[in-house]
């Protein structure tokens, strides 16, 4: 069961149940910096922090995530910026996007919900959270997978035109405010529907009522501009942090899992990147593109259940 430390019992508040997470509640949790978190949370047993990625929310883990409460306490935010979390200026050197400052709020939150120590689940975006989670604050986390990514400062150094072409987005977020938020303003589903569409690999993987929820958090001007801050912290002041950690290595075991028909297992050794970056790496390519938990929850849940009972 989730507890709350009595100090911290009141940045908390009720969000009422979960629509797309069976069994599970929302709630709203205020950092320490005034950053509102929104997450859901359900279950009991170890904890387990899922990390959503972009263009998603907390809702991505809708298929695998009451399966998991059956053995563990879930908790699944939505990171700053993104879904009903708040919203804050970049900052200078977009450094309140940095994956530091990200991680940060997410260590606080498990902190404050009492549970010093937890496995980490995160995809794409919330990968890379979940990669600055296990070296900032190594001491709480016991395990971590990464869905479909490559570390950061490795896909920038061996960018070429092939990542360039099918990662467009990682060179166009990042442009000088405001080019790429007035550029989708003229049709965010499009642009949100083309990114979804293209990097599933599997039809009707994302259901309809699942992409009408992530479009209402992309319709809001402020996510968007969160969004392109995110990008613009990862082309510079994540960069610099990891950069200044090149030869630190995350001491927890790591699970790295992508998809056979996506773009990062077509040009990178995934498992040797992150060797390069951890201890203890595992881990193999699923059939399926770049959305691995929405395209193949069960084959997922499989992986997660030996991973985190190991």
């Amino acid at each position: 069961m989730v507890t709350l430390s009595t100090d911290k019992t009141q940045a908390f508040s009720e969000a009422g149940e979960s629509p797309f997470l069976d069994g599970f509640a929302l709630r709203d949790f205020t950092t320490s910096t005034g950053v509102r978190i929104r997450f859901a949370v359900a279950g009991s047993g170890p904890a387990l922090l899922l990390i959503h990625g972009h263009p998603q929310t907390h809702v991505t883990w809708r298929k695998i995530a009451p399966t998991l409460a059956r053995r563990f306490t879930v908790v699944a935010p939505d990171l700053r910026g993104y879904g009903d979390s708040d919203k804050p200026e970049g900052g200078p050197a977009h450094s309140h996007y940095a994956k530091r400052a990200m991680a940060a709020d997410l260590a606080e939150l498990m902190a404050a919900l009492g549970q010093p120590r937890y496995a980490v689940v995160g995809h794409d975006r919330g990968a890379r959270v979940a990669h600055r989670l296990a070296l900032d604050h190594a001491q709480a986390v016991s395990r971590v997978a990464l869905f479909d990514i490559a570390p950061t400062a490795t896909m920038y150094a061996r960018t070429d035109k092939e990542f360039a072409t099918r990662y467009f987005w990682w060179f166009f977020l990042i442009q000088p405010y405001p080019l790429p938020e007035r550029l989708i303003e003229a049709d965010p589903e499009f642009f949100l529907r083309k990114h979804i569409d293209g990097q599933n690999k599997i039809a009707g993987a994302t259901e309809p009522a699942a992409f009408a929820e992530y479009l209402r958090c992309y319709l809001d001007p402020r996510t968007r501009h969160a969004i392109c801050e995110d990008y613009r912290a990862a082309a510079g002041i994540d960069l610099q942090h990891d950069a200044a950690d090149s030869d630190r290595r995350i001491s927890a075991p790591v699970l790295a899992l992508w998809g056979a028909r996506g773009t990062v297992g077509a040009l990178y050794d995934v498992l040797q990147t992150w060797r390069e970056k951890a201890l203890d790496v595992r881990g193999r390519a699923l059939d399926c593109g770049h959305t691995l938990q929405e395209e193949l929850p069960e084959e997922v849940l499989a992986e997660l259940d030996q991973f985190l009972a190991d």
